[in-house]
């Protein structure tokens, strides 16, 4: 079994799609370990403000199968692919990260370039992996996230009931 962490975002019906995609992806994979819920403002483009937050779990499938699966959800929820690449989003679900694999096939790569990028991606994988070191860097996500630029990407947690 390979532990996994993906990311889940959303900033149309943020609150139901969150809470959708946290349910699928417990009828998926089963118990999942969960990060806080985030609220950040859009990244790359004006919109509305997202949440955030990361879930991690145990599987037996390869990565492109969790990918694909990942996609499935997300289409089932609304996930439109034919627009811009920063816009909003019903839902979003990227795999950052399966056990300490690095792989760059096609348009799955892990760990996802994003984890040491944005607030939104490495405070919450921060909170419920601290110890986990970044496969590449060699360096925890505690220790990339007590290092990373707070300033720039401003992120706060909310109250968050699933």
């Amino acid at each position: 079994m390979a532990r996994v962490y993906v990311s889940i975002g959303s900033n149309i019906g943020r609150e139901q799609n969150i809470r959708a995609g946290v349910a699928e992806l417990r009828a998926r994979f089963g118990t999942l370990i969960l990060s806080s819920v985030y609220e950040s403002e859009a990244v790359g483009f004006d919109g509305d403000s997202f949440y955030n937050l990361v879930a991690g779990f145990d599987t037996a499938l390869a990565p492109q199968q969790v990918a694909e699966a990942l996609r499935v959800i997300e289409e089932a929820h609304g996930r439109v692919r034919n627009g811009p690449r920063f816009s909003s989003r019903t839902l979003d679900i990227d795999l950052l990260l399966y056990d300490d694999l690095i792989l760059h096939e096609g348009k799955l790569e892990i760990p996802r370039d994003e984890i040491t990028k944005n607030a939104f991606v490495l405070w919450p994988l921060a909170e419920i992996a601290p110890q986990l070191k970044h496969p590449q860097q060699g360096v925890t996500y505690g220790e990339l996230w007590a290092t990373f630029d707070r300033q720039s990407q401003p992120l706060w947690p909310v109250a968050f009931e699933f």
